[in-house]
């Protein structure tokens, strides 16, 4: 459904705004919605952690790890942290993406000189030392409703006694849902004989393309029997297997070589794509029937017929 990261300075009033918001979707929203929060708190992550950049790096990752865990479509969850580093909040809106739910900023605004006090007055063990709190808010990099992975920014002051609560629902629930980013889609490997299936049927194709010129003048849309490595579905099991490829060629006799360059060039890209799972073009099909298509198109292409 949503991920709301709320932000702002330590000891500032967010979990009493976590609290707040959770207790609003609780009660308006339908129960087959989850509402869940996760903080610090919850994560059994100590307040000392943030004295060291290592331990904070590693309370970050574990809060990183629950929100993968308990993010999905029919859930709002509610992350109540400092989320203080913009490349954070960037990687969980590109999370969000993924998972395919809506994105909020909760922007909770307090003066440091009263994030001081409340943090000075915290009697339950769970107080920053005061130069670990000086130090965050002098590296606290503000939410902007102008970047596109802190919006939409809700504002709430620390003495606001009427947040948003109706707006911050709107956007959550009936928001636009951005699809998933290019680079955080998972990409196709391809099969361990991909090699082996390329050289094969390119090999193959040309052999038959030679073949049948040496019998008789080519020209024009032919189609090409090729051994097939593997049976086809549409092969009986007492028949040879074999690959039927349309191809179209130009009239004018054509030579082993430029085949064969053909052939390296076409083989080269697709090697690239072993790695890739992609060419420039799109997906690609490791199948024989696949790489015969792929082959014969730029065989086309090279050729002029295309």
């Amino acid at each position: 459904m949503a991920l709301i990261t709320i932000s702002g300075y330590p000891s500032s009033g967010k979990s009493t705004r976590a609290t707040q918001m959770h207790d609003f979707f609780s009660s308006s929203s339908s129960p087959q919605l989850k509402v869940k929060v996760i903080s610090d708190d919850d994560l059994a992550v100590d307040r000392a952690s943030y004295d060291d950049s290592l331990q904070e790096k590693t309370a970050r990752a574990t809060l990183f790890t629950a929100i993968t865990r308990h993010i999905a479509r029919d859930t709002i969850l509610i992350v109540d942290g400092m989320n203080y580093i913009k490349g954070f909040r960037y990687q969980l809106y590109c999370k969000a993406r993924e998972a395919g739910v809506r994105v909020a900023t909760v922007y909770v605004l307090a003066i440091p000189d009263q994030c001081r006090k409340w943090n000075d007055e915290r009697a339950d063990g769970k107080r920053y030392k005061a130069q670990t709190l000086d130090a965050l808010i002098q590296r606290f990099e503000e939410p902007s409703s102008m970047v596109r992975w802190d919006a939409p920014l809700f504002t709430i002051p620390w003495d606001d006694p009427t947040p948003p609560l109706e707006r911050i629902s709107d956007a959550v629930t009936t928001g636009i849902v951005k699809p998933p980013n290019v680079g955080t889609q998972i990409t196709p490997k391809a099969p361990t004989d991909a090699l082996r299936t390329l050289e094969h049927t390119t090999n193959a194709l040309v052999s038959s393309l030679m073949a049948a010129q040496a019998a008789a003048p080519l020209g024009g849309p032919i189609v090409l029997t090729v051994d097939a490595l593997e049976p086809s579905s549409n092969t009986s099991t007492n028949a040879s297997p074999v690959l039927r490829v349309h191809l179209t060629l130009p009239h004018r006799a054509l030579t082993l070589s430029e085949l064969q360059r053909l052939k390296r060039q076409f083989v080269a890209a697709r090697r690239k794509a072993v790695t890739l799972g992609s060419t420039e073009k799109g997906r690609v099909e490791w199948g024989e029937e696949g790489v015969a298509r792929a082959f014969a198109e730029f065989l086309e292409e090279g050729l002029g017929v295309a």
